[in-house]
């Protein structure tokens, strides 16, 4: 075997290694600066997921949602959803990942208060053959958020 095969084989070899043992990992990225967006304003963006063969992915899901964090129950509502599945006209060829895009709806606006926050969110969910689930998640604020003002005690 020439020294060159032997090269680019162990390269591959090694690369196939690293993928298998690392942790999956997803990336989103946002258009915009800041991460704030206004109603009706297009958010876009893309994800992709590196540690993972595309062979090893059944099913890739996207969606843009806002959940409340804070006291009570927490509410959770998907505002737009992606679904790609490998086995069903959309395989996973060179790479996992994509584009996404959506007009963004009037409410729920972001807010950050003392008992309860509205967060929005990308969220991407890789579904691989074997294994358990990976998830990704990348913040952005929908709307002008202001935190309420300090609440100070009293001294009468």
């Amino acid at each position: 075997m020439s020294n060159v095969l032997f090269l680019s084989l162990s390269i591959l070899l090694l690369h196939k290694l690293k993928t298998m043992t690392a942790a999956p990992r997803i990336t989103i990225l946002l258009e915009g600066e800041g991460g704030t967006y206004q109603p009706g304003e297009t958010l876009a963006g893309e994800y992709w997921v590196d540690g993972l063969e595309p062979e090893q992915v059944k099913a890739v899901e996207v969606s843009v949602l806002w959940h409340t964090e804070g006291k009570g129950e927490e509410d959770l509502a998907v505002h737009d959803f992606w679904r790609y599945e490998a086995d069903h006209g959309r395989p996973f060829l060179s790479r996992i990942g994509g584009p996404f895009s959506t007009v963004l709806p009037a409410g729920p606006l972001s807010y950050d208060g003392w008992i309860v926050k509205i967060k929005w969110c990308v969220r991407v969910r890789v579904f691989p053959r074997h294994g358990r689930e990976v998830v990704g998640e990348r913040g952005f604020l929908l709307g002008d958020v202001q935190r309420p003002p300090e609440l100070k005690p009293t001294t009468d």
